[in-house]
């Protein structure tokens, strides 16, 4: 039989790093294949506007035929593995141990120490390789290394703001605060309110690493006036413990989209809690392949993926993200959602570290909608006065979320057909892929956490705040003409058709500790924050 080696895209400086010892056999390993998807596939799926049926059956032509499934779970029982499909037969998953696995592939596994850290790979002198007749089927191993760094969750932290209050009251906010009312106002969300459209029937997914009160979602929509729906789906055997991430994710939706349906895909916290980088992407991407399979059958029309955590693209194995980021893909053109990331809070320094520039995946994936960070001033009234690039100097000793709008090129993703806009050619344009594409409001938002009103931030808020009223533009324009727009190519799209009646406003003051705020397109907040009204009537004379 013949056998071809398994490029798991790992940096020549890890596998070059010194071996410090060897991977016990009986450590259990969580390993993922990503299956390749044809171009002939990919090309037969649409971008940009869809019908409200479009997407209706097109993610169950993707996957391996079952001659070819069948093959690949031949080779995986040589080994005693049973290896569980996704219901759209695009990817497989198993546990094993590392002496099972290491005997399937024809390798071991070592452990390395580099730059202060410690992690496993296959051993270099024998990198794993697999049968030739199924090799062709493999876009991407997961889980074979502990390389890739965790992801981050993309929150600032909180401040307090004001002294409780009688349930169903809201707190009078100092001026600064960018409560929902005023970010409705000034991205004109609350025009499309008085239109009746507030996310009836429409779902937004979202994926967290950590879990919520209920009780402080309770008190939020008692001020706000919310009537929001959350369906919780855990990917674990439990629901991770609260944290701040997932309640301001909620709460931001509650207070934009207060009628719409919210799917909270909790990840697993057995995988999150394992010590490997590795093992929370791979809870991160198994949320992804949820969402996916329970919506393969028939996607609800114009929903949304809000995610708001990232990591460094210096620190991932190239498998990791080619796994995430084919699902992605999966998302946006088999089932016409639109994914909505967070670019990250350390400004231009994805890695964390005031210096060497970097950005943060899977923001930089080409379908993803990058979602960058402003922080506005506001007149006594609530109108803005002022929006300019979120970021913060005072502290560069060490990034804790507070740095600003994350933006800079990857160096792994080339551009995307669709980049295109005044201001992207500029002077760090590299050929590769910029972000963020868009930005919003990330600083000094009210949310209840832990019983209090606090003011979080980050792009983790400038997130659902993008899906939030991209959501209310869709409901718009399926009510008038049943159709919806979707994908990161409709952001460029609309550029430059409204006339003086612009999709955005541009941001030109500030900068993200590295690229300025420029007209047009830049690096730190993309094309600009959200002028819901004008892009809802471009892509209503789009369709």
């Amino acid at each position: 039989m013949q056998y071809t080696p398994l490029n798991l895209g790992l940096p020549k400086e890890a596998l070059n790093a010194p071996v410090t010892g060897k991977v016990p056999s009986d450590k259990t390993l969580h390993i993922g294949v990503t299956l390749k998807i044809s171009d002939a596939t990919w090309k037969q799926l649409g971008h940009g506007k869809s019908t409200t049926d479009g997407a209706k059956g097109l993610a169950a032509k993707l996957g391996v035929s079952d001659e070819e499934l069948k093959k690949l779970n031949q080779y995986f029982a040589s080994a005693h593995i049973q290896a569980k499909p996704s219901k759209t037969r695009t990817s497989l998953t198993f546990d094993a141990k590392a002496g099972v696995a290491g005997q399937l592939l024809k390798t071991s596994f070592v452990t390395h120490k580099l730059k202060g850290r410690s992690f496993f790979t296959p051993d270099p002198a024998h990198p794993p390789m697999v049968p030739t007749q199924v090799a062709g089927y493999i876009l991407s191993v997961t889980g074979l290394d502990s390389y890739s760094e965790p992801p981050h969750a993309h929150a600032l932290r909180s401040t307090p703001l004001a002294a409780p209050t009688r349930a169903g009251q809201c707190p009078q906010f100092p001026q600064r605060i960018a409560s929902n009312q005023k970010v409705a106002a000034a991205y004109g969300y609350d025009k499309l309110w008085q239109q009746g459209w507030h996310g009836e029937n429409m779902t937004i997914n979202l994926v967290e690493m950590d879990g919520y009160d209920p009780a402080d979602i309770q008190k939020y929509v008692a001020c706000t006036g919310s009537h929001v729906s959350v369906q919780n789906v855990n990917l674990g055997a439990s629901a991770p413990t609260p944290g701040g991430e997932a309640t301001l994710d909620i709460e931001m939706l509650a207070g934009l989209a207060p009628n719409v349906r919210i799917v909270d895909y909790q990840e697993d916290p057995a995988l999150l809690s394992t010590g490997s980088g590795t093992d929370s992407w791979t809870a991160f991407n198994n949320a992804l392949q949820r969402i996916i399979d329970d919506n393969s059958d028939n996607p609800r029309p114009g929903s949304a993926v809000s995610i708001s955590l990232g990591g460094s693209e210096g620190y991932m194995s190239q498998a990791t993200m080619q796994a995430v980021d084919q699902n992605l893909r999966i998302l946006t053109q088999a089932e016409h959602m639109t994914v909505y990331v967070a670019t990250g809070d350390c400004g231009a320094y994805g890695d964390r570290v005031y210096g060497p520039l970097d950005v943060s995946f899977p923001s930089t994936s080409a379908w993803a909608v990058a979602v960058g960070g402003t922080h506005m001033q506001f007149a006594p009234n609530g109108a803005r006065t002022l929006e300019e690039v979120w970021s913060d100097r005072s502290n560069l000793s060490k990034c804790e979320n507070q740095w600003g709008s994350g933006g800079g090129v990857s160096k792994v993703f080339p551009k995307p057909w669709y980049q295109n806009a005044p201001g992207v050619q500029n002077q760090y344009s590299t050929g590769y892929r910029q972000v963020p594409d868009v930005a919003a409001a990330a600083i000094d938002l009210p949310v209840v956490y832990r019983g209090q009103w606090v003011g979080f931030g980050g792009t983790s808020a400038a997130t659902p705040i993008w899906a939030a009223g991209m959501t209310l533009v869709n409901q718009g324009l399926m009510t008038r003409k049943r159709i919806y727009w979707y994908g990161p190519d409709t952001y460029y799209h609309v550029v430059g058709q409204g006339g003086t009646s612009t999709p955005y406003f541009d941001v030109t003051t500030g900068n993200n500790l590295y690229y300025p705020a420029t007209a047009g397109y830049d690096l730190s907040t993309g094309l600009g924050t959200p002028n819901a009204p004008n892009l809802f009537n471009i892509l209503l004379n789009s369709a």
